[in-house]
């Protein structure tokens, strides 16, 4: 039983210290969905942008009230989300809050008009990375060109992580939940089919326990056009109590600034069974303060040489939106000096036997002088003939 506990905690700390940091940003946006990868231990990161949003006909039951609300609104605000990985590299805190201000007209259950600037969301959470698949580097196969480009099933097999978190109720009157502070809860998958290609699928439990509750399911698709563009298709569905449920469809793309700066725009038309036509439009950046250090580092020394080992992630990676693998992005890092250990060698030359290699010397002096004594003796012997 010892022996069991003691493999399981090596275990553990094997899992919590694989890298999740990358040397090029891991952003959020501009898709909806989330990663199941952290951003990386002393990694500060800040992702927001503007959005306009036209909401065509909004219908819910009012259940305090025991009635119908039916509106259309126009809203502009801001949406920003704070990350940061600290304590192991699977793990990640993030404080995600949206600002904004929305003008409603209603025409249920009775024809007015209201408006409200503030909070729209406040939600703070922790996410973590539960198992991380790991891929054969096809780069390396110089065998058989069938095999370099062929699919590696295991690519099937995806990075699953969670959330947890709550939805804080300090909002502005027009969003408050009637049933207070709720829980909110995640779980996130992601398949990298290519270097890329990445699939990213959200299950999302909102809301929870209260009437307002909201189940949503995203499926999102990302494309690295080259090293630097990246494109994104995503699909969203909503499951909810006391509203229609909804079909949310968008697109977008991002450009990579540099390895800690990027830019992105995106579109999104939400359709319900009514016939709502909601339109989205939004753009930000996303940004962050590299602080991070690298743990674990393999090392080996040969002639005094040191040769770093160092595995590297060039995923634009959201991984949710941004994914270029493979590319050299502009600016990007020099690797960092690392300390190295020297390892002791062992000679495989035999030791010299100083008596031989004496003796050795000797007996070369030795035919030396011979020969010069053959040579000289050869030049008196020529000089006699030609005095005859």
């Amino acid at each position: 039983m010892k022996h069991f506990f003691t493999v399981f905690i090596l275990l553990f700390f094997i899992q919590i210290c694989q890298a999740q940091y990358t040397e090029v940003i891991n952003s959020k946006r501009p898709g909806f969905s989330d990663s199941p990868y952290s951003v990386g231990t002393k990694i500060y990161q800040v992702e927001g942008g503007l959005f306009y949003k036209n909401i065509g006909n909004y219908l819910y039951y009012d259940k305090i009230n025991d009635e119908s609300v039916n509106y259309s609104a126009k809203t502009f605000g801001t949406d920003m989300i704070f990350r940061t990985g600290q304590f192991f590299e699977r793990l990640e805190f993030n404080l995600d809050f949206a600002f904004q201000n929305e003008n409603r007209d209603y025409t249920k259950p009775t024809v007015y008009s209201d408006s409200g600037l503030g909070l729209s969301k406040l939600i703070i959470g922790a996410k973590y990375l539960v198992y991380k698949p790991e891929y054969t580097d096809k780069s390396k196969e110089i065998r058989s060109w069938k095999a370099r480009h062929s699919f590696d099933k295991r690519r099937l097999i995806p990075a699953v992580g969670v959330f947890a978190g709550f939805n804080t109720n300090l909002l502005q009157e027009l969003y408050k939940n009637p049933g207070g502070v709720s829980p909110k809860f995640a779980l996130y998958t992601q398949n990298d089919l290519s270097n890329r290609l990445v699939v990213i699928t959200n299950f999302i439990m909102d809301k929870t326990f209260t009437d307002e509750a909201e189940n949503s399911f995203i499926f999102t698709t990302t494309y690295a056009l080259t090293g630097q563009w990246s494109i994104f298709g995503e699909g969203q569905t909503f499951f909810r109590k006391n509203v229609p449920n909804d079909i949310q469809f968008g697109t977008g793309g991002a450009f990579l600034i540099n390895n800690n700066l990027q830019a992105d725009l995106s579109a999104r038309m939400i359709y319900d069974e009514r016939g709502d036509n909601t339109f989205l439009f939004g753009g930000g950046l996303s940004w962050r303060l590299d602080r991070h250090k690298d743990k674990i580092i393999r090392s080996k020394t040969v002639n005094g040489e040191s040769d770093l080992d160092k595995e590297k992630k060039s995923f634009f990676n959201k991984i949710t939106f941004g994914l270029f693998a493979g590319s050299k992005t502009p600016g990007s890092k020099k690797m960092r000096n690392v300390k190295s250990s020297k390892v002791k060698t062992r000679s495989l030359v035999a030791p010299v036997n100083k008596k031989a290699q004496k003796a050795k010397k000797k007996n070369n002096k030795r035919l030396i002088k011979q020969q010069k004594e053959k040579e000289k003796a050869q030049k008196k012997y020529n000089k006699k003939l030609e005095k005859n």
